[in-house]
This record gives structure tokens, C-alpha cells and sequence, in this order.
């Protein structure tokens, strides 16, 4: 078989609505397979808790990301909304407002910023990338300036259960992202909105012409998304027992690369969530096993960044064999 025809097969494999899903579950099996021969700390029930536990706060955000880059929008600036999560609950709880009424506010502030997000995207037709990136340094820099740049402490009993606690043994945070991902997973599959996610990254014009709500189904999507960043900021400010402006900024690289990584097409119109949480165990698992081998983090950093590339050169493999 030629070199030609063996990249067709190739690409004709990926794009198979089922094959992004089943690669990367071999993959993942796999790549455990490795840490566990390279690492006798690697395999066991406990530190397979801890990685989903660890990426947990990610997956929220990738989980809402996925249908909204299937719909055509991105959003830049669930990171930074996040950080400044964890921040509003900490200041609103130390003026002495009840602590979940200061989560509730800060879900409220989400909301408003998901709306604005994807207002400018669909009624002025700005750039998502540019909304959400100014957008992203604009969250950044409130929360930097009501913290000073400091971390501050959150400690309270039941809010920090939410993200060190367990039920059956299973961490709530692990618990919290499956069923974000659940959820997702029957809207995207089992409603009238979940076909409009994708009719409106697949053909927004013609989706319009037929009567399918375009602009609202992408301002929910922004919405949800904002909301997600909310939520993993909650989690991540139980877990850790302290709220910084940039708690989750890293996260961001690793959020657009599972996302991308598990089979959503950075053109719109095709994804998967359940692609989408391989991917993110994937790279959590990574991360773990290159710091049990004792890796420089300069050097995961490197390689979150190579992954990212080969996510999106799958993209367009992905893309050019649905178009042949």
C-alpha cells in the first residue's frame, strides 16, 4: 500500500463519527499501561481517584466548552472567571454575608458576564476570540486588583466538603464533573436543543432560514459556559482552602486542548463530550505520571503545548476527510 492511500485510510478511519472516541480510549489504556511499568506508584485504585479528582475543576469547564465550540463560539475567559469565583466568595464571606449566598452571587456575577460574552459575539458579530480574550484580561485584572495579586484563605467546613470530600468512597469533585458531562451528554443527544447546538456550528445560515434560534442557542451556550467556570471555581476554592485571582489561568491551555483533542471540530457543527472527558483524563493522567517520574514541570508544559498542536492537526485530518 502506498504512502497515499495509507494516509487515506487513515483519515478516512478518522473520520468515523465513533473513531475519535475509541482512539483515544486506546490511547488512555495505553498511556496507563506505560506509567504503570515506568512507575510502581503509578497504578492503584487511589491515585486513579486523585487524577480524576485533580482534573475535575477542568473537566467542568471543558464539558460546557465542547457544545459551545460545536455551536460555533469559544470562550477564552472561563479561566479567569474562575479565579474570580473563588475571589468574590472570599471577600463577600469575610464582609459577613453567608458563604453560599456568596457563591450564589458570584454565579450571578458568571451569568452576567456569559451574557455579555455572548451578546457582543452574536448581535455585534465581534470575534469570539477577541470577546472572550478581552474579556478574559478584563475578568483577570478585577480580580488582581480586589485581592492586591494575594491569595486568601477560604476555609468553612461544608463549603470546603465540595471539593476534599467524598461520597462512597469517590471524590465529590470527580462525582460533580461525570455528571456535568451525563447531563451534556442527553441534552446534546436527547433534545430539540442539543440538534440546535449543532445545526448552528454545522450551517448557521441555513439554520436561520428554517427557523432554528442561532443567537439565542449560542448567548445559553456562553451563558453555560460562564456558569461552568463559576462552578469550577467553586471547586477549586474548596479544594485548595483558598482563592487566588489566578487560580485556574494555567488551566486554560489544557481545557482547549481536550477539548479539541477528544474530536470537536474547531470549525463548528461536530464534537463529543464523552471525547472530550478522555481527553481530559488523558491529559490528567499525563501530568500525573510525568510528575511521579519525577519530569521538570517546564517540560509538561512543553508537552501540554505539543498535544495541543496534535489536537488540532487531527482537527483538520478530521475535517478534510468529513469533506471528502
Amino acid at each position: 500500500m502506498s504512502q497515499t492511500s495509507g494516509s487515506k485510510v487513515f483519515a478516512s478511519l478518522l473520520g468515523k463519527p465513533w473513531s475519535g472516541v475509541v482512539v483515544l480510549l486506546v490511547f488512555y489504556l495505553a498511556l496507563i499501561a506505560v506509567f504503570s511499568v515506568l512507575s510502581p506508584f503509578f497504578f492503584g485504585f487511589r491515585n486513579m481517584l486523585a487524577i480524576g479528582s485533580n482534573v475535575a475543576f477542568m473537566g467542568l469547564m471543558a464539558a460546557t466548552g465542547t457544545p459551545l465550540i460545536i455551536a460555533g463560539g469559544l470562550d477564552l475567559s472561563v479561566a479567569a472567571i474562575a479565579g474570580l469565583t473563588g475571589v468574590l466568595i472570599s471577600l463577600l464571606y469575610s464582609w459577613g454575608i453567608d458563604i453560599w449566598a456568596a457563591a450564589a452571587i458570584a454565579i450571578v456575577v458568571a451569568v452576567a458576564i456569559g451574557m455579555l460574552n455572548g451578546l457582543l459575539t452574536t448581535r455585534l458579530r465581534m470575534n469570539p476570540l477577541i470577546v472572550t480574550l478581552g474579556m478574559m484580561s478584563i475578568v483577570s485584572g478585577i480580580a488582581l486588583v480586589l485581592t492586591g495579586g494575594l491569595t486568601r484563605p477560604l476555609m468553612v467546613g461544608g463549603f470546603n466538603w465540595i471539593g476534599s470530600g467524598r461520597l462512597w468512597g469517590v471524590p465529590v469533585p470527580l462525582i460533580l464533573m461525570v455528571l456535568t458531562f451525563l447531563l451534556l451528554w442527553l441534552v446534546l443527544t436527547q433534545t430539540r436543543f442539543g440538534r440546535y447546538v449543532y445545526a448552528s456550528g454545522g450551517n448557521p445560515e441555513a439554520s436561520r432560514l428554517i427557523g432554528i434560534p442561532v443567537e439565542r442557542t449560542v448567548v445559553t451556550l456562553y451563558v453555560v459556559s460562564a456558569v461552568s467556570g463559576a462552578g469550577a471555581g467553586i471547586v477549586l476554592a474548596a479544594m485548595l482552602g483558598a482563592a487566588g485571582p489566578n487560580a485556574a489561568s494555567q488551566s486554560l491551555l489544557t481545557i482547549i486542548a481536550a477539548i479539541i483533542l477528544g474530536g470537536t471540530s474547531l470549525q463548528g457543527g461536530r464534537g463529543s463530550v464523552w471525547g472530550t472527558l478522555l481527553a481530559v483524563l488523558i491529559l490528567g493522567t499525563l501530568a500525573n505520571g510525568l510528575t511521579l517520574l519525577n519530569v521538570s514541570s517546564f517540560w509538561q508544559d512543553v508537552t501540554r503545548g505539543v498535544v495541543l498542536l496534535l489536537a488540532v492537526g487531527l482537527d483538520q485530518i478530521r475535517t478534510r476527510a468529513l469533506g471528502d
